[in-house]
C-alpha cells in the first residue's frame, strides 16, 4: 500500500473576481473583461503513520488568503514583453501597440506575471504556496498542483515537485 496520498482542496471560498485582458501578440489583445475565478489545489504528501498526512486546514486558509489578494482588482502583468506599465500618482497607464490605456491606481494590481492568463495565475498561486520549503518538508509534501478556472469547463493547471 502506498505511503502517499493526494489531498484535493476545492472549497467554495477559494475564488476571486478580477478584470484582465489576455495579450496574444504585439498587436492583438482581448478587451478588458472580468471573471469569477475558482481555484483548486492538489497536494501530494506522505502519510505520518497516524492515519493522516498533515493539517491541510493550513493550506485551505493560505489559498483563501491568496484569493483575497487578487479579489476585485484589474490585474495587469508587469513582465509582459508587449505591455509597458507607467505609474503616475493616482493613475496607471498600460501602453499596448501604440495605445495608452488609463486606469485608476486604486483599481489596479500589478502582478509579476507575463500575461493575465489562467496559466500564469496558476503559476503565481503555485509559487506562493511553495515559498516556504522548510514547511513543505515538515509536512512531507512532495508535489503541489494548482488549477485555476475562469468558468465551468475552462481551467489551467501548474504542478511542481518538492522532493
Amino acid at each position: 500500500m502506498s505511503d502517499t496520498v493526494t489531498i484535493r482542496l476545492a472549497k467554495e471560498n477559494m475564488k476571486f473576481s478580477a478584470a484582465h485582458f489576455t495579450i496574444f501578440s504585439a498587436s492583438e489583445r482581448e478587451r478588458l473583461h472580468g471573471h469569477n475565478f475558482r481555484v483548486e489545489v492538489d497536494i501530494d504528501a506522505r502519510m505520518l503513520g497516524n492515519g493522516m498526512c498533515f493539517d491541510y486546514g493550513i493550506y485551505k486558509d493560505r489559498v483563501v488568503a491568496l484569493c483575497r489578494e487578487l479579489n476585485e482588482w484589474t490585474i495587469l502583468p508587469t513582465r509582459s514583453m508587449h505591455l509597458r506599465i507607467e505609474e503616475d500618482g493616482a493613475h496607471v497607464f498600460a501602453s499596448f501597440d501604440g495605445t495608452r490605456i488609463p486606469f485608476l491606481r486604486s483599481d489596479v494590481l500589478l502582478l509579476p506575471i507575463e500575461n493575465a492568463t489562467l496559466e500564469e495565475f496558476a503559476a503565481w498561486f503555485l509559487a506562493r504556496l511553495g515559498e516556504d520549503r522548510a514547511v513543505l518538508h515538515e509536512h512531507r509534501i512532495d508535489a503541489i498542483e494548482v488549477r485555476v478556472f475562469s468558468g465551468p469547463g475552462q481551467s489551467a493547471g501548474r504542478r511542481a515537485r518538492f522532493d
